[in-house]
């Protein structure tokens, strides 16, 4: 400390050309923290992999929606309207494709429109980031005519909205904590140039903090989030500010005892200033810890750790410039320096809790127990509530909510990946399976995808209705028989006439025409036969070489009157008419043929199905036959190209849910989806595929997983990191076990309280995914600080005895710890009004935390605790008695 007292300008003028340097030189962060800083997963999430699936196939396409709002039902007019905003929209750079709503399918308008026709939802493909997304949807708002109203929402607009609102959140926080702590610093030293140098000191290492974030986000990829500035603010002031108050209070006692104000700086920063930095480095690991998170949202709060080592750094060399020179008149107006007085409620507390400690630790297991017991864990993962519903990506996503459904705005997509083709035919009926198990999971709407590409099944590919069809065919046939026995018999009833009339005529010319009436007779018999057995058994396969001799023999008839004829009209007189009317009736019995011919093709392709969904294992597995007609339909074609990828070795399935995408419930649902579907693929095409999910509900799964492991995974790191330094630098075991179960006390209560206070009062329907994580190493890491301004306090002043010296310290530091969980809670009550909800939860958490901490747990448990446990306080070690022998 002398060196940096010899070398005090130099050392400032280096700070601050530095922090110069830095502000003209580095990224902007908060443009790296609206271009890098969303919700990531990491690669491994099963929404992730869905996402690389589709990317490396080239389907890594964003969807939006433009959602266009009618003051009356759709009409021609309003039909035209809108298809010019489609037509424009189609014309946008990065806009793939545009769903038309406007269409002769019906299917497709009932799903893109609602009941009254007054809402109508145009999906539109886009590509590119969040940013392009966002450029997009303000250039179709600006090809929508004024007097129509329509939003533009999806998953990356809602995510702009978000940055753009923490963003604002974060200018709002930056204000309120600079006059928050202004006013807090006047009220706490009665100055009007103190409450100055700390505002000063957090102010630069906010500035080179910032700036080196930008560095190491823009350089070496280091995790950033929207979060990430309005922490840094609120904490870097906290406990930049309770960090200035502890060596100021110290600075002006050591003044009061005739310290001049260089030995009164040195003295404040040997005493003070080792808790000081005990305490900064207990705050730099708690935040350093979250580097071993996975997820980057949590990981960015890393950049916490470096603001509070700069934080170090410019306290241990700035901060002493501005005692050594102003030394009393740092507290000016103040004309006497005199050192502040012991808390007497604390003093009061702490006899009482050293007197009775059993008392004690009842009356604090009654305040915190019962909202311990009452936590449910809670929490919400709809993003949407984080931000204001006045940003138009919530108004569009409310309302395609209120009038098409929570669901149809973000599906949960289930991609399928093989490495063979999965759009053949003995493939694709599979699906069909996959979709009916799907539906049945509860808070399933529809399941759309190649077999049922509207969300209602293609009754022509199953089984059931192709069988009803051969039905309806044979029936068919049967009538089709009876017309030509019909024919038939009128022309049997043609040729006796005519054999009648000719006689003998008939003969010389070298044919009977009774014969081939007779013959007939006997088809027509023949023909009586097969409808009957048609009509009765079904049977297919026999009618149609049954029907094929009869054919033969209709032939015959046909040959034989064509003969007949010839001989006929080589005569002359009366005959030649008869020729005209056998020649009538051969044309008939062709006609008759040619029937009975049709009859038997259309039977023969019956036939043909019939075998080969006999030979088809898709018949009997799914119920579903696709003979190769319906493979080469247009239609069905484009239901093929719709639903796969990957030239056909990956399939999707789109699932709608009944219910908010974000919701918890929802959540629930897309794990009961993911085993139904494990259950049904087994011993199928699909057993050995990779199956994944993806969208909103998928996500928000993959977040609750992750952010519970992380939660889990970070309270450990933590919790093991400190308990080594605090054991090292406390010399004792002991100590750090109850420094950190009394945290974990006031972690779990603070959020027990907070639960009761949004969910149970305010209607929430959880406490925002994020906020445990965040609020347990915010909570821990700055409560560490104000036990061990108790507890290093009490190291010094135990040379008295272990209660007398817990009394002392209670009585010295009460009003230094009391006044800085005001201001550190007062910093985050500034976020309160940013606006977005996590923010809001995570603050409230704190401050609850804080203030519990300060004003219950430590002037009632603590002592308690460390007056019973006795010289058991630095187990295994030895207190140095030694030392404080001396110094008496």
């Amino acid at each position: 400390m002398k060196f940096i007292v010899k070398f005090k300008w130099v050392i400032a003028a280096f700070i601050l050309a530095l922090t110069v340097i830095l502000m003209l030189t580095a990224p902007n962060l908060t443009k790296l923290a609206s271009e890098k800083g969303q919700s990531q997963l990491p690669d491994d999430a099963v929404s992730s992999r869905a996402s690389q699936i589709l990317k490396n196939a080239g389907e890594d396409s964003n969807t939006i929606s433009m959602v266009i709002r009618l003051d009356n039902a759709l009409d021609k007019d309003s039909e035209k309207q809108i298809q010019k905003i489609i037509d424009k929209t189609e014309k946008i750079k990065g806009v793939k494709d545009v769903t038309t709503p406007l269409t002769d399918d019906q299917d497709v308008r009932n799903q893109l429109m609602s009941k009254d026709k007054k809402t109508v939802l145009v999906p539109v493909t886009v590509s590119g980031t969040d940013e392009k997304v966002e450029k997009i949807a303000n250039q179709i708002y600006d090809s929508v005519p004024k007097d129509v109203t329509a939003y533009v929402t999806g998953a990356s607009l809602i995510n702009q909205d978000f940055a753009h609102s923490s963003e604002e959140g974060l200018k709002k926080t930056e204000f309120i904590t600079i006059f928050l702590i202004l006013g807090l610093l006047l009220l706490v030293f009665r100055s009007v140039v103190t409450p100055f140098i700390p505002i000063l000191i957090v102010g630069i290492t906010y500035l080179i903090s910032q700036s080196l974030l930008g560095i190491l986000v823009k350089n070496v990829d280091f995790p950033i989030s929207t979060f990430t500035q309005t922490f840094l603010v609120a904490i870097l002031f906290g406990i930049g500010t309770d960090y200035c108050i502890l060596l100021l209070n110290r600075f002006r006692e050591e003044l009061a005892n005739g310290h001049d104000k260089v030995e009164a700086t040195i003295t404040a920063y040997r005493t003070a200033g080792r808790t000081l930095f005990i305490s900064g480095i207990a705050v730099f690991i708690g935040f350093a810890a979250i580097g071993f998170a996975k997820f980057a949202i949590f990981q960015s709060a890393v950049g916490v750790a470096v603001g509070v080592g700069v934080l170090l750094v410019i306290l241990f060399t700035l901060l002493p410039l501005f005692m050594v020179t102003l030394g009393e008149k740092l507290f000016w107006p103040s004309k006497k320096v005199a050192s502040h007085s012991d808390n007497k409620l604390w003093g009061f507390l702490g006899r009482k809790a050293v007197g009775r400690p059993f008392v004690f630790l009842v009356i604090t297991a009654i305040i915190t127990v019962p909202f311990i017991v009452t936590y449910d864990s809670k929490v919400s993962f709809d993003s949407t509530a984080e931000i204001s519903s006045d940003y138009k990506s919530i108004k569009g996503l409310n309302a395609i909510s209120d009038a098409l459904g929570e669901g149809k705005a973000f599906p949960v997509n289930v991609i399928i990946k093989g490495d063979k083709e999965l759009t053949k035919a003995d493939v694709i009926p599979y699906l069909g399976n996959v979709s009916k198990a799907i539906e049945k999971v509860e808070h399933v709407d529809s399941v759309m995808t190649i077999t049922q590409p509207t969300g209602e099944k293609i009754d022509d590919l199953y089984v059931n209705s192709q069988l009803g069809s051969v039905s309806d065919g044979i029936k068919d046939a049967v009538k089709g028989i009876g017309d030509v026995q019909k024919g038939l018999s009128d022309i049997e009833k043609g040729l006796n006439q005519i054999a009648d009339q000719t006689g003998s005529a008939s003969k010389e010319s070298g044919g009977s025409l009774a014969p081939a009436a007779d013959g007939l007779a006997q088809i027509n018999q023949q023909l009586q036969l097969v409808s009957t057995q048609l009509s009765t058994t079904g049977n297919v396969q026999q009618a149609v070489p049954q029907l094929a001799a009869i054919s033969k023999q209709l032939t015959a008839i046909q040959t034989g009157l064509q003969q007949a004829n010839e001989n006929l009209s080589a005569q002359q007189g009366q005959v030649g008419t008869l020729s005209d009317s056998i020649n009538q009736l051969a044309k008939g019995v062709n006609s008759a043929n040619d029937g009975l011919t049709k009859i038997s093709d259309g039977l023969t392709k019956a036939t043909d199905m019939l075998d080969n969904m006999s030979d088809s294992s898709t018949v009997s597995d799914t119920g579903i036959y696709l003979p190769e007609e319906v493979m080469k339909d247009k239609g069905f074609k484009q239901s093929i190209d719709n639903y796969s990828f990957a030239d056909g070795k990956g399939v999707k399935l789109s699932v709608v849910l009944d219910q908010n995408p974000y919701s918890e419930e929802a959540i629930s649902t897309v794990k009961n989806i993911e085993k139904a579907v494990a259950n049904e693929v087994v011993n199928t095409p699909f057993d050995h595929t990779e199956i994944v999910y993806g969208g909103v509900s998928s996500s928000n799964a993959d977040l609750k997983d992750l952010s519970t492991m992380d939660l889990s995974r970070t309270m450990v790191i933590m919790m093991i990191g400190l308990f080594i330094v605090l054991t090292i630098l406390f010399r004792s075991m002991i100590m750090p076990v109850y420094m950190i179960a009394s945290l974990l006390l006031t972690y779990y209560t603070a959020m027990g309280i907070s639960e009761l206070l949004f969910v149970d009062i305010m209607g929430n329907d959880g406490i925002s995914w994020a906020v445990p994580f965040f609020s347990f190493v915010i909570l821990v890491a700055l409560g560490i600080d104000y036990s061990i301004f108790l507890l290093d306090r009490f190291n010094e002043e135990v040379k008295s005895g272990v209660a007398e010296g817990m009394v002392t310290s209670m009585s010295k530091m009460g009003s230094v710890i009391i006044t800085a969980a005001i201001i550190l809670a007062g910093t985050f009550g500034a976020m309160i009004p940013s606006g977005v909800l996590t923010l809001v939860h995570v603050a409230t958490v704190v401050i609850i935390g804080l203030l519990l901490y300060g004003l219950v747990i430590l002037p009632l448990l603590m002592p308690a605790i460390v007056v019973t446990l006795g010289e058991g306080n630095w187990w295994p070690f030895l207190r140095k008695k030694e030392k404080y022998k001396v110094e008496e």
